[in-house]
């Protein structure tokens, strides 16, 4: 029967790391599927690292990933896919809130001949309302620039071994993977599920990490905001050719133009027409920076196997090209 690996991306869940590994663990262990578990401490400041190794002496089919410092969830993610030897992949959040018994019925899809099964939010769980409208909003955005439905879409899927080598080919270091496992193409199904409630702990996500997050992935999958500078561009010529028009009516009509306020108010867009600009395109600059020095998207410290006299086998010094 063909091995399944759970990558479980995870940063300070050191209450529920353990219990994601046993959870998963007996759902399919029950349901006779062969597993392999994933799970990437993304350089946590609590005990997730400790946990994680713990789980790892009571199943041999844990594979532990320790990153060296945090590198983010999306560097998490393609650790765990490297990591992963199964024919099929599985992504999901360690602190639960993606239903584990979804799982079964993805593999099921898998084993029917779908190669990407996407997990579909039917309902965003307990949400604040900026929260809300601002994933709204982020998800429309995606969606227009990259063609591909993005709404309500998540992190939680399966995926083919070559729907995985696929993504893991690509040379790009600043990639968003919920983009791109859709992007890739293949045969794909969706299953829709409700989020959970959290069992323990809390959100790693501020209002500010998710802003800055999503302007990330926006810049890193789509050269959409760069659209934005050529219409700022062509509004402030429009308005500037509008006042130019008004100007010279007033002058060959004898009436001249009180200048101080205009010329304020026509500054100050420009100038901050201009500053956004910069900003954007300074920031698209950034990135291809980071990608020309072609530095790992990740460094591992230590990675740890489950063995079957309860022990772990230890590797270390591995670095995410």
């Amino acid at each position: 029967m063909s091995v399944l690996s759970v990558v479980l991306p995870a940063y300070n869940e050191e209450l529920m790391a353990g219990k994601a590994c046993v959870t998963l663990g007996n759902l399919l262990q029950n349901a006779g599927i062969p597993y392999e578990l994933v799970v990437v401490d993304d350089g946590s400041k609590d005990h997730t690292w400790s946990e994680i190794q713990k789980a790892a002496k009571k199943d041999r089919n844990i594979v532990g990933v320790h990153f060296s410092r945090n590198f983010g969830k999306e560097s998490a993610v393609f650790a765990g896919l490297a990591q992963a030897s199964g024919d099929v992949v599985a992504v999901m959040d360690c602190d639960l809130q993606h239903p584990p018994q979804k799982l079964l019925e993805m593999y099921h899809l898998w084993e029917d001949g779908y190669e990407v099964i996407e997990g579909v939010k039917s309902s965003r769980g307990k949400e604040s309302f900026f929260h809300k409208e601002s994933a709204g909003f982020f998800y429309d955005i995606m969606t227009k620039a990259t063609g591909v439905n993005m709404k309500n879409t998540s992190d939680f899927k399966m995926m083919d071994r070559k729907a995985v080598d696929s993504i893991l080919s690509m040379p790009e270091r600043n990639m968003f993977f919920r983009a791109t496992s859709s992007w890739v193409g293949f045969k794909t199904a969706f299953v829709e599920f409700d989020v959970q409630k959290r069992e323990a702990g809390e959100s790693k996500w501020s209002a500010w990490s998710l802003i800055k997050y999503a302007f990330t992935n926006i810049v890193a999958f789509t050269t959409l905001p760069l659209q934005f500078v050529t219409v700022g561009g062509a509004v402030c010529f429009v308005l500037s050719a509008i006042l130019g028009i008004y100007s010279l009516v007033q002058y060959f009509t004898g009436h001249a133009v009180e200048g101080y306020t205009t010329i304020l108010i026509v500054l100050l867009l420009v100038g901050s027409a201009v500053m956004m600009s910069l900003g954007i395109i300074g920031y698209y600059i950034s990135k291809i920076y980071e990608e020309v020095k072609h530095r790992p998207r990740y460094i591992i410290s230590e990675i740890v196997h489950g063995e079957e006299n309860g022990s772990v086998k230890i590797k270390q010094d591995n670095t995410g090209r």
